[in-house]
């Protein structure tokens, strides 16, 4: 299962509006998506999970992804959770 290793670079973390953007990208895929932080898994797939992590700025976050399009999911998730979001990044 491919999976990668990200800091969350938006201010507000996983909060509503974020936590939307990533599972709507997520759902946009039929692999499996899941989220991890400080060894506490969520769906990837699922807002309620995502945002029950309380994943915060400068977390890791840890995607894998499972099935047939893993590896262009990973990479667009990665990309999205890179370029924060949809939030703009705290200077510095």
């Amino acid at each position: 299962m491919p999976e990668a290793r990200v800091i969350l670079k938006n201010p507000s973390g996983l909060h509503a509006r974020p936590a939307a953007v990533f599972v709507q990208a997520a759902n946009g895929f039929t692999a499996n998506i899941i989220l991890q932080r400080d060894g506490k898994e969520a769906n990837g797939k699922s807002i309620l999970a995502v945002m029950g992590l309380g994943a915060k700025y400068g977390n890791e976050l840890v995607i894998r992804a499972e099935g047939e399009d893993a590896d262009q999911a990973l990479a667009t998730l990665v990309a999205l959770v890179q370029a924060g979001l949809g939030e703009a990044e705290l200077p510095g």
